[in-house]
């Protein structure tokens, strides 16, 4: 039976309430990410909100419930209902129902995002730099890859880059995040590296402190997420052009994080590093002029890396035909004024954290 509160045609657009649900979610939740949405095209905030925090649910749902695995069979279901046009009670639900009817995503996308929540849940050990290549695949390159065919960039060539520069972000956020996980139990350092130096890993993950070798690992996560990066930037002439600086922009200011990370000694095991705002406007300004110089993706031959492989593959299999009419009416605002905004967010954001301080 259909769910009369969605049409699954293509006129359908979701309920204010759903999209107002999803954006509290990600204010709430990332401000970051929240901050970051805001430089994108406006006719795109709305579904990037709602796979925003479709993603943020069902990782929560997966890694705070009692039972992963029964959770994992739930948001399968949901995920069934979603593609059958019948989303449930969840204004996430039925905002990302629209988003994957109207822009052709991939069920595969999802069911990899949701693999990846599903690995954290269960502890696993990741031996080799490619095994965590191949879990960032799936927790934020399968997000890279939705977003860029939300921007209507699907060719094999945009998806590889969308999906590498996910993983490139998620490579940075471990070697940032590296004392905050051992705390939590978790480790995504490759544990070859550590036999490597005749280190025992999980005797430092019982008691992590920071020293040379903790420091040798961290630059070796950036410095392959350097070479993600800049394969990333071949995939900017994929997109459109008022999507270029907004990817730009996040991919300088996720970068500047490990550079940020190697001018305070490489050490995430006993404070996290921040990005100044300064930094990160000056960075932001800088992304429209770089954005409008990308270089040609068809000037440089490049093979999928082999973790987002499958994505690639995922989307080539099953790529279809979008909508031709904008599914959300919204007014439109130059890069500049994004930037603008973008200012005065970042203001707001410090004094609020200065008084939670």
């Amino acid at each position: 039976m259909s769910n009369p509160s969605f049409d699954q045609s293509a006129n359908a657009t979701p309920k204010a309430y759903d999209l107002q649900a999803c954006r509290e979610l990600m204010r709430g939740g990332s401000k970051s990410f929240f901050a970051a949405s805001k430089l994108l095209p406006v006719r795109l905030r709305p579904p990037a909100t709602a796979l925003y925090a479709y993603c943020r649910l069902a990782d929560d749902a997966i890694d705070l419930g009692s039972d992963p695995t029964l959770a994992m069979q739930s948001l399968q279901q949901r995920l069934d209902a979603i593609y059958e046009g019948r989303p449930g009670g969840f204004d996430a639900d039925r905002a990302l129902a629209h988003v994957v009817h109207h822009y052709g995503i991939p069920r595969g996308l999802l069911d990899a995002l949701l693999d990846g929540f599903l690995w954290d849940s269960q502890e696993r050990r990741y031996e080799t730099l490619a095994d965590v290549e191949a879990y960032g695949a799936r927790v934020a390159g399968a997000v890279g890859a939705m977003m860029s065919i939300i921007m209507g960039a699907s060719t094999d060539t945009a998806i590889a880059r969308a999906s590498e520069l996910g993983v490139a972000m998620q490579l940075t956020n471990i070697a940032r995040d590296i004392g905050e996980d051992a705390r939590n139990g978790r480790l995504y350092i490759p544990r070859a590296w550590f036999r490597e130096i005749g280190m025992d890993a999980d005797a430092w993950l019982a008691q992590p402190v920071f020293d040379a070798r903790i420091a040798g690992f961290t630059q070796r996560l950036l410095l392959r997420a350097d070479v993600l990066y800049r394969r990333g930037e071949f995939g900017l002439s994929e997109l459109p052009w008022d999507c270029r600086p907004a990817i730009q922009a996040a991919r300088l200011v996720y970068a500047e994080i490990g550079k940020q990370l190697e001018r305070e000694g490489l050490n995430s095991v006993e404070r996290r590093t921040v990005v100044s705002t300064g930094r990160k406007l000056a960075l932001i300004a800088r992304a429209a002029a770089v954005a409008v110089k990308a270089p040609e993706a068809s000037a440089v031959s490049l093979s999928p890396v082999p973790a987002i492989a499958f994505l690639v593959d995922v989307v080539s299999r099953d790529r279809r035909p979008v909508a031709s009419h904008k599914p959300w009416t919204v007014p439109h605002r130059s890069f500049d004024q994004r930037v603008e905004w973008m200012v005065d967010l970042f203001g707001r954001l410090e004094q609020r954290q200065r008084a939670d301080r």
